[in-house]
């Protein structure tokens, strides 16, 4: 079978399982065992998939992913979360749309502490959002923001899918963490900057709260120096030991895991109830990524025995594109599919590809990750199918779904100036994990 034939065969059986609703996890796991007969030599093939799911997961490099996800949901079900935002929210008092304001650097601010998107989008569209719209915020400025801030939690540490595909593609997972967090904390200063310059242009999109002005200046400081700053020490003992060279990736999460329940602890909003459920959740969560990554050791494997790989990498190469050139035509790739499919499920087809090209080419792949993550974060906002658009319908029922395509539109053209400049300038993406030794 020739390479283009494999690529389609296996391409079409994914396209098919997707379309009748098959969750990624088991529509991968459906092609893999497709493949495997066929390319890997029938029983024989078979054997080596559980060998293969076996050693996938048999990785000390994949336990910081529970204990990341772990420590967003102990601030999300104790309730540390919404304290930290209410602080924000009496701190923001002079600063126009007020509450649009409270959403980009609450957010950022929960994405540094949780490194999910979701949750920050549930969390944030759920209060934040559905006040802001009866008090006669536009849709743009109530919305917008909330799915904006969630995808940050892509970029900036703890995030779970930089570790995932750090595992996948080979690259240094703690060079990912902190990579991330120049083009993370960028983003939400021009999210900012782009709410305050719109309520100054066009007040009609936000009214003028006076509300909390006539707070005194004690009960808006002090909430903010009890109630977020001391949590700044759970990202601290995350990225601090990588920093330092004195904690791998997996240390810093334990370190960071501990540090959120020490919190919740210290703060007295740990309940067994919470506690459980934030077990529970990151139970849920954990199996589903490894399980992915079980399918996808496979995938890598029948593209590359089945000649798919091969013939796609010589086809790239007759064009003879420079590494730019390369890098433009990868994102685009990634972008477009980020409107159809899921980001795991785009890491997973791509990555077999991308990282041969990327090292065939000379082209950092540390950069190459980094800007990956930007492509698959816009995945998140990009209609019809972006699942933080999904999210946001879910609580905010009553906003037609082409208001909230809208409402995020702004926001995707701002990420999208972010990684066209990390794109020309390397420096801003290398410069913090080049400090890493």
């Amino acid at each position: 079978m020739t390479w283009w034939a494999t690529l389609l065969l296996l391409g079409g059986t994914l396209a098919v399982l997707f379309a009748i609703g098959l969750p990624v996890a088991f529509a991968f796991l459906g092609v893999n065992l497709l493949g495997a007969w066929i390319f890997l030599g029938g029983e024989v093939g078979l054997e080596q998939l559980v060998r293969n799911a076996a050693g996938s997961v048999n990785s000390f490099s994949l336990a910081p992913i529970p204990l990341f996800i772990l420590m967003g949901e102990l601030l999300f079900h104790s309730g540390l979360a919404y304290r930290a935002i209410d602080a924000i929210e009496r701190l923001l008092y002079r600063l126009p749309a007020r509450l649009a304001c409270v959403t980009v650097v609450g957010g950022t601010t929960f994405a540094a502490l949780s490194g999910s998107s979701i949750a920050n989008t549930a969390l944030l569209g759920g209060t934040l959002s559905q006040e802001m719209l009866k008090r006669g915020y536009s849709t743009t400025l109530a919305l917008g923001p909330a799915m904006a801030v969630g995808g940050i939690a892509v970029l900036i540490p703890p995030s779970a899918l930089a570790v995932m595909l750090g595992s996948l593609s080979g690259i240094s997972i703690s060079q990912l963490l902190i990579g991330g967090i120049l083009p993370g904390m960028l983003m939400g200063i021009a999210f900012l900057a782009y709410v305050i310059l719109a309520a100054r242009f066009d007040p009609s999109c936000a009214p003028n709260d006076v509300d909390s002005k006539q707070l005194p200046f004690r009960e808006r400081v002090v909430p903010f120096f009890r109630d977020v700053v001391p949590l700044f020490f759970i990202f601290i003992a995350v990225i601090g030991g990588m920093l330092a060279g004195i904690a791998t990736p997996t240390e810093a999460a334990a370190l960071g895991a501990t540090t959120a329940l020490l919190a919740t602890l210290f703060y007295r909003q740990l309940t067994w109830s919470s506690f459980v459920k934030s077990m529970l959740e990151t139970a849920k969560v954990s199996v589903s990524i490894l399980f992915i990554i079980v399918a996808s050791v496979t995938f890598s494997q029948i593209l590359s025995f089945s000649g798919a790989t091969n013939g796609f990498l010589t086809l790239i190469q007759t064009v003879e594109l420079s590494p730019i050139a390369l890098v433009v035509a990868m994102l685009l790739i990634l972008l477009v599919l980020g409107c159809f499919i899921d980001q795991i499920s785009m890491m997973m087809i791509t990555l077999p590809f991308f990282i041969p090209l990327a090292q065939a080419a000379g082209i950092d792949l540390v950069w190459l990750g980094l800007m990956m993550l930007v492509a698959i974060e816009l995945g998140l906002l990009t209609p019809p199918f972006g699942i933080l658009l999904m999210v946001m319908q879910g609580v905010s029922r009553s906003t037609p779904l082409l208001q909230i395509y809208r409402a995020a539109l702004p926001f995707i053209i701002i990420e999208l100036l972010i990684l066209a400049l990390m794109v020309l300038w390397p420096q801003l993406t290398l410069f913090l994990p080049s400090l890493v030794r």
